[in-house]
């Protein structure tokens, strides 16, 4: 199914300026219900500029009304965009999250050890000798990895996750998992990726912090 060409600003877009239902919004956007939710409730890494797709011209206001009379309406896009086409090799990553990466492989190979390490390598972005690291556990830095979900961690979306979780499973001869986060309690789910967020941001403080008292008792 087409998407916008931007989806997570598109969704952000659609979540600020429409009564659209997060269903509706993730299925035209392409994403998981669970990143709209995110990017509601402002649990996301970073506040997402919108995308308007009424000027983009992928959505018209007669569509968005359709669908906010009606909370089971498809919305249809007007213009499918030109999409580019990944060239093969590990995605890029920006370097604010890079220093996330362990802890998103961390957690593929704990969840999900019949992903292999070139799936890893090419959903993340990173290379297969710090995959082979955290998996033997001779990463310089392990005592400080914690798996976390790389889905929270902006480092991927739960589409391609679970594409690859399905295909590895597949190839294994066993049995995909299914995602039943939504059957719990949403609200439970919400606020721990909201405190993992904060802690996240307290610790980047205080790094800051100690550099400042450094350097100003050099100066």
């Amino acid at each position: 199914m087409a998407q916008p060409l931007m989806p997570h600003a598109t969704a952000s877009w659609l979540v600020d300026n429409t009564a659209l239902s997060f269903q509706q919004i993730a299925a035209f956007c392409g994403l998981h219900i669970l990143e709209i939710q995110a990017i509601a409730d402002d649990t996301a890494q970073t506040k997402l500029t919108g995308r308007d797709p009424i000027r983009a011209h992928e959505l018209t206001q007669d569509e968005i009304d359709k669908g906010q009379a009606d909370p089971n309406y498809v919305l249809v896009m007007s213009k499918v965009p030109d999409q580019q086409r990944r060239t093969k090799g590990p995605r890029y990553t920006p370097v604010s999250k890079r220093q996330d990466k362990p802890d998103g492989i961390a957690w593929i190979i704990r969840n999900h050890p019949e992903v292999t390490d070139g799936q890893i390598s090419l959903l993340i972005g990173t290379t297969r000798t710090t995959i082979a690291a955290i998996r033997d556990r001779s990463h310089w830095n392990m005592a400080n990895i914690t798996p976390k979900d790389p889905v929270t961690l902006g480092l991927t979306s739960q589409r391609e996750l679970d594409a690859v979780v399905a295909k590895a499973a597949k190839a294994a001869g066993i049995e995909a998992p299914v995602d039943t986060r939504l059957e719990g309690d949403r609200e439970a789910l919400i606020t721990q990726l909201r405190q993992e967020r904060e802690t996240a941001a307290h610790a980047g403080d205080a790094v800051l912090s100690d550099v400042d008292a450094l350097f100003g008792k050099r100066s």
